[in-house]
């Protein structure tokens, strides 16, 4: 056993000694580690040693074998150190010919060393140069765009300059100094575009007529269209959108152009005639300072104090514009430049609403709104009451329905203008029956009180298109003839038909319903018949210097009227498309009107006729003493047959109806005669 393990040393031993002599020396590391690792490093130190001691016997064997040509190589050797000394010594003198002969060389290239030393510092320089000369150009531009007033653009410019080309070369003097400046370029900037802005809000107070003139105009337009479109219209339908959009103002935000007239808000339109088309507001109004401003303040961290000014300004622009003029009620051109400046200032409003990103919102938009309509309803409250002209009237409720229709179109809310249209309708109701009062007084003091003569069959037709009349035993009578009435029939009913068609005008383009517009026809036309007709003929039956013919004429003339009020009730209908049968149709009192005035023109004739009887037998010079009953009749008899006969004579032109008004009378005479007698 401990033979085999001493064969096995040896032969590992072995393996080791022959890795050493054939392995470099730089890894015979590991190997020698492997020897002290183990037991027998003694034992391999012992082998070794032989193993060297038999290396040095191979090369001492080597070296004899080869003495002789070592003798030679060294013999040699010494011949060629000789050799070498005169080969130094030929060298040298070369070296020193070439340092003579290199001098003016080395001279030269010190001029070479300068001069490309001088080219890197120039090329340096320009290097530094280039770099510097951006920075001098931003800086040159920016002063430009300040000269310009090209405001925007020069803040643009001015952050490039610090942010992009000044990092760059800041450690130059210069550089310091432009910083330095950039902060007072910025208030500067900062100032001018307030400015800018300033006179922007400036003219816009002042052509905010202009600007809202040209936005009614396009709404006035657009209904037109509209109505064109829808004819026949309506009453009672709904309205229809006035524009599918607002127009949107072909604006630049960024303007590169120097400050012009445009750059105040307003640009001058002439004034162009109706029927040539009206310039849309973006051609009026240029927002680039607004939008300079805005961007400029938003830039510069400042945007909230920015829109807190404009805001501010704007609530005081607004308060300004809802002033109305004093005088305002005395024309519509009052009324309409009022109207102008609202819809100027709101549509200018509006369109910064949509153009910005939150310089204005729509609660403050509702806010101004709410605030507006509630003064303007207030003025046109106050002014439209001392106006006493139907046609004045008639012509706002046109203005305020074409003012509702503009804002609407922008989206303002405008029922509330709706709703005050109804107040202002009632007083236009009163302003018509004034009117009418004074047309009816005119009618009845002009009329002669006797029927109308006819001499053809165009006077004829003419009388019957003004007055529904039908006589079949008048129509067989050959010319001339005479209608039972006198002219202030037919003008009283035409004036009546006038009288509804006024108040149909102002119901138009309210939004009311067919049944609305009935009743309210209805309710102004019994309004016209049992006050201001009924008025007017009270007071001519009451005249102290009238006639028995022509009370007697009234009665004739109201009882023709009562009859023809079928036909305005079918005329109200017609118009309305509202059947009498409808529950919520109010009807017409004129009957009662006329029964009423032909009740009084009666009694005023039994007064009148009492009055005369009396008054003909205090005056008369009669003998009631006289004893002569001769054949002959008194005077008093004659006489009062003579007045009878008169009297009567004049009741004959009665209508069959009123018979028994006639009997009434000449019983009342007959009376009368009697206790006198």
């Amino acid at each position: 056993m401990a033979e085999a393990e001493s064969l096995e040393t040896a032969a590992e031993h072995e393996r080791i000694l022959r890795e050493i002599e054939s392995t470099d020396t730089a890894c015979i590391g590991p190997t020698l580690r492997s020897v002290y690792d183990g037991e027998e490093h003694g034992r391999f130190m012992e082998k070794l040693e032989t193993r060297i001691r038999n290396h040095d016997r191979e090369i001492e064997k080597m070296c004899n074998f080869h003495y002789q040509g070592f003798v030679d190589s060294i013999t040699e050797l010494l011949k060629v150190r000789g050799e070498a000394q005169k080969l130094k010594n030929q060298v040298t003198d070369t070296n020193r010919k070439l340092q003579h002969e290199g001098k003016e060389l080395v001279i030269a290239m010190e001029e070479l060393k300068q001069c490309r030393l001088q080219q890197r510092n120039i090329s340096a320089t320009v290097d530094k140069l280039m770099l510097c000369l951006p920075v001098l150009e931003m800086y040159s531009k920016l002063r430009d765009q300040m000269k310009t007033k090209r405001h925007y653009p020069a803040l643009k410019t001015l952050e490039h300059l610090e942010h992009t080309y000044l990092p760059q070369v800041s450690h130059y003097r210069f550089c310091k100094v432009m910083v330095d400046n950039i902060p007072k370029l910025r208030e500067e900037i900062k100032d001018v575009s307030m400015s800018d802005l300033k006179d922007f809000l400036e003219s816009i107070r002042k052509h905010s007529d202009k600007i809202g003139e040209t936005a009614m105009k396009q709404a006035q337009q657009q209904r037109n269209l509209d109505n064109i479109v829808l004819q026949p219209p309506r009453i009672g339908s709904k309205r229809k959108a006035k524009k599918d959009a607002y127009t949107i103002f072909d604006t630049e935000i960024e303007s590169t152009s120097p400050k012009s007239e445009q750059d105040s808000g307003i640009l001058d339109v002439e004034d162009e005639e109706d029927e040539e088309e009206v310039p849309g507001t973006q051609d009026l109004v240029d927002f680039s300072p607004v939008y300079r401003c805005l961007h400029i303040y938003s830039v510069l961290g400042a945007r909230e104090t920015f829109e807190n000014y404009y805001r501010k300004q704007r609530r005081k622009q607004a308060r300004l514009v809802l002033q109305p003029p004093s005088n305002m009620h005395e024309t519509l051109d009052g009324y309409r430049k009022y109207f102008n400046q609202i819809v100027g200032f709101f549509v200018v409003e509006d369109h910064i609403l949509h153009t910005t990103q939150g310089l204005v919102n729509r609660a403050y938009i509702d806010e101004l709104w709410e605030m507006a309509l509630s003064k303007t309803i207030a003025a046109l409250r106050t002014h439209s009451s001392y106006c006493s002209d139907p046609n004045l009237v008639l012509d706002l409720k046109n203005l305020i329905v074409l003012f509702a229709d503009t804002l609407q179109v922008y989206g303002f809310p405008v029922n509330q203008l709706f709703d005050m249209l109804l107040e202002i309708r009632d007083q236009y109701s009163e302003t018509l029956l004034k009117k009418w009062a004074g047309i009816f007084r005119n009618i009845l003091d002009s009329d002669n009180y006797s029927p109308i003569p006819v001499t053809s069959e165009e006077m004829y037709k003419k009388v019957v298109g003004q007055f529904p009349f039908q006589d079949v035993e008048l129509e067989k009578q050959p010319f001339p003839k005479k209608f039972p009435f006198s002219e202030f029939v037919p003008k009283v009913y035409s004036q009546i038909k006038e009288f509804i068609y006024a108040c149909l005008k102002f119901s138009e383009d309210l939004h009311l319903s067919t049944t609305e517009v009935d009743d309210m026809i209805r309710k102004s036309t019994n309004l016209l018949l049992t006050r201001t007709l009924s008025n007017s003929l009270q007071n001519v039956i009451k005249r102290k210097n009238i006639g028995l013919t022509e009370l007697v004429q009234i009665i004739i003339n109201t009882t023709h009227l009562e009859k023809s009020c079928k036909y305005l009730e079918e005329f109200i209908t017609n118009i309305t498309n509202v059947l009498p049968e409808t529950v919520h149709t109010s009807k017409l009192y004129g009957t009662t009107t006329f029964k009423d005035a032909r009740h009084a023109a009666e009694e005023e004739i039994y007064t009148n006729l009492n009055q005369k009887i009396d008054q003909f037998l205090q005056l008369a010079d009669y003998d009631w003493m006289t004893g002569d009953l001769g054949n002959k009749a008194s005077d008093y008899l004659v006489d009062l047959i003579a007045f009878l006969r008169s009297t009567f004579a004049v009741f004959t032109h009665l209508p069959v109806s009123d018979s028994c008004f006639t009997l009434s009378i000449i019983l009342s005479l007959v009376k009368n005669f009697c206790l006198f007698l």
